[in-house]
């Protein structure tokens, strides 16, 4: 009982503007919901701003707001598509179009699901000719290095070409769905890509069950009961009638379906 009240009181004596999380939840992974609580910011009371771009690679929320003393105490969550570190203060205005005050950086670092890798090739090991050995065999030497590096040169040459074509092919049907889903986990979500996700997920379906001559309808129902067209529509049905269910949800997984979608397949958002 003694330490908890001295707790409070520590709280109690935080200056303003001590930017601090109540746990150690500032480093997350992209698509991952993350979260920061207790957070005290001086001034005015802050909202979210509004998003400008619906392709945004960041979403953050204010789950709940209380008087701390002047300031106020803020917990925050917060949705990334790319990683690096992201200031939440730049996405906070004051509320009521009050004037604010200058805040300190709140930063959250966000990291990629996959480390970057590099490959490289293994150097070739200068052999030297023995002092008995005949031109003849040095020259037959000399000829397979030469040739083993017109291979290896050609091998690179191939390699990097893939990674080029890899790197100039199209998103996945999974990475044009994954931003309209983050918004519909954080409930920001407008009627208008709502209606956009659904009609996407008809589309892509009716191709994928051979539904096409089916009715809108009769299309939607056979999809619900698909064991992989069912899950994220079912879920999405879940986050509008019952939103803040989204914790516990792995998006990677929503989204396995269309991860590896064949290009004729893809689709448009």
């Amino acid at each position: 009982m003694g330490r908890a009240i001295c707790l409070a009181l520590a709280l109690a004596l935080l200056p303003s503007g001590f930017a601090r999380p109540a746990d150690d939840e500032s480093v997350t992974r992209v698509g991952m919901r993350g979260r920061l609580d207790g957070v005290v910011l001086p001034g005015p009371e802050l909202e979210v701003k509004p998003l400008e771009d619906s392709q945004a690679p960041f979403v953050l929320r204010i789950t709940n707001v209380r008087p701390q003393g002047s300031d106020f105490r803020y917990d925050f969550v917060y949705y990334a598509l790319e990683p690096r570190t992201y200031d939440l203060t730049e996405y906070l205005r004051p509320k009521g179009g009050s004037p604010g005050v200058k805040l300190a950086p709140l930063e959250v670092e966000v990291k990629g699901l996959l480390g970057p890798g590099v490959i490289h090739p293994h150097a070739l090991e200068p052999r030297k000719a023995s002092g008995g050995v005949s031109h003849r065999l040095i020259l037959l030497v000399a000829a397979g290095v030469w040739v083993l590096g017109l291979l290896l040169i050609a091998f690179l040459g191939r390699r990097k070409r893939a990674a080029r074509q890899q790197a100039a092919a199209p998103a996945t049907a999974a990475d044009r769905l994954r931003p309209l889903v983050v918004r519909a986990m954080t409930g920001m979500l407008s009627p208008d890509q709502q209606a956009e996700l659904e009609r996407t997920l008809l589309a892509f379906w009716r191709r994928r069950l051979n539904l096409e001559r089916a009715s809108a309808t009769e299309a939607m129902t056979k999809m619900r009961q698909h064991p992989e067209a069912g899950a994220l529509l079912n879920q999405l049905e879940l986050w509008l009638h019952r939103p803040g269910t989204a914790d516990q949800v792995d998006v990677g997984k929503l989204l396995r379906p269309y991860q590896d979608a064949p290009a004729e397949e893809e689709v448009t958002v």
